[in-house]
């Protein structure tokens, strides 16, 4: 069971500080995105990204690459268990305790791109946060982790296109990834 966003009692509340600086921040990325909505371009790639972060599916073929030379192979495959294990176990704990309700990603019919339907809690983005933690702990040096961590800012941004998260869900999955 979710919580509304803005639910009187909750963190989203508007009335309160937090509630109104996440309100305000959610508000002005969707001012921000809303030109992009319904563009075949930004759709479609909101769309793949979305898509090949969708249940971490982009990491193992990361890993799978780097695991190509001897040297590397256990430390890739410990990078990849850990990240997945520890973003998985932590999403879903703050997940359970905050239960936001997710965007009106299905309000705007025939405008939404081809991406499986969240069915868990909004906060935080379970995508960016693993993207994040996973871009971190498999880069080996500095090109590695800006190439990952640009994916993974691509992951997030995604998520907020979509409406399948609001802004500060995606931030806090970017910042607890990290």
């Amino acid at each position: 069971m979710s919580v509304a966003s803005g639910s009187p009692g909750t963190i989203w509340d508007p009335a309160t500080p937090f509630g109104a600086t996440f309100e305000a921040v959610d508000r002005a990325f969707d001012r921000a995105f809303g030109p992009l909505r319904g563009q075949r371009g930004p759709d479609a790639a909101a769309a793949v990204l979305s898509n090949l972060s969708d249940y971490g599916v982009v990491w193992p073929l990361v890993a799978l690459a780097k695991a190509r030379r001897p040297d590397d192979r256990w430390r890739s495959v410990a990078s990849l268990g850990t990240a997945g294990v520890s973003s998985l176990m932590v999403n879903k704990a703050l997940k359970a305790a905050f239960r936001r309700e997710r965007p009106g990603a299905g309000s705007e019919p025939g405008r939404r791109p081809t991406v499986r339907t969240p069915t868990s809690s909004s906060f935080p983005s379970g995508h960016t946060l693993a993207s994040f933690c996973t871009a971190v702990v498999l880069a080996d040096g500095a090109p590695q982790a800006v190439a990952f961590l640009g994916f993974a800012s691509g992951v997030a941004v995604s998520r907020i296109h979509l409406r399948a998260h609001h802004a500060t869900d995606v931030l806090a999955g970017a910042l607890v990834g990290l």
